[in-house]
């Protein structure tokens, strides 16, 4: 309960310390009239366990209720503060405070996509939005879905586009028969990378690496893997393309 905005004192450093008892009536009101003495107000009648009041009418409360101290309590509103990469307090929504930091860097739907489809590496492109305090991770959690990809979060939170989540993504890109052109080893392995990326985001693809651990392990070691593409580059190539696939439009 915060009828004050005593919420702000969170941000004052001089703030601390547990809360000071203050002397006299210690009774309060119960929300319907009612104090802790078991008194009601005149002419007070109690609404109905589960229903709620909205001063014209009586109806079903879908707020979720919780009890402290056995006392029932419902949340009316719930506000998320987040500290920027200097550790200042953001004082506006988290969305409108990503959106300005991305319009920063990238003025246009235009300019990020040139980017994007260009850079040798997705993940640097996010690394390098999180230094400007993109909070991409802070809004997946707002969306309640953390299948979403960073791309889809950048694109829908700063130019207003669709978002499609990974699994979407992937199944496109299987929907299109792209890894059809790929035989043995090299097609398993894309298959496997589509999976990867689907469960984890394309930072997985980005590194080769990711061939010593399982699934790929079954393909045989790293080496037996690339060859399987022609050699480093071709396999490097080939995963740039799947990239491609997997970006391109629905």
């Amino acid at each position: 309960m915060d009828f004050r905005d005593a919420c702000r004192l969170f941000a004052d450093p001089d703030f601390d310390g547990d809360p000071i008892p203050t002397d006299g009536d210690d009774s309060c009101s119960d929300g319907n009239g009612s104090t802790d003495n078991g008194s009601a107000s005149p002419g007070y009648e109690p609404v109905p366990e589960g229903l709620v009041f909205d001063g014209d009418s009586v109806h079903d409360d879908p707020r979720t209720k919780y009890r402290v101290n056995d006392v029932e309590v419902t949340i009316i509103n719930e506000r998320v503060q987040y500290y920027d990469k200097d550790g200042k307090l953001i004082t506006e929504s988290v969305t409108d405070y990503t959106k300005k930091n991305i319009l920063g860097e990238y003025a246009t739907l235009d300019d990020f996509l040139r980017a994007w489809n260009t850079s040798e590496r997705k993940q640097a492109i996010i690394d390098e939005l999180k230094e400007r305090g993109v909070l991409l991770d802070a809004l997946r959690e707002a969306a309640g879905n953390r299948d979403l990809d960073d791309f889809d979060l950048i694109c829908h939170i700063a130019f207003d586009k669709k978002p499609l989540t990974k699994s979407q993504r992937a199944t496109n890109v299987r929907k299109r028969d792209y890894l059809s052109q790929y035989e043995g080893i090299a097609r398993d392995v894309l298959s496997a990378l589509l999976d990867k990326y689907a469960a984890n985001g394309i930072a997985d693809l980005e590194q080769v690496g990711i061939l010593q651990i399982d699934p790929f392990r079954a393909f045989g070691d790293m080496k037996k893997i690339i060859k399987a593409f022609g050699g480093k580059r071709e396999y490097i190539d080939a995963v740039k393309k799947l990239q491609n696939q997997i970006y391109a439009a629905a």
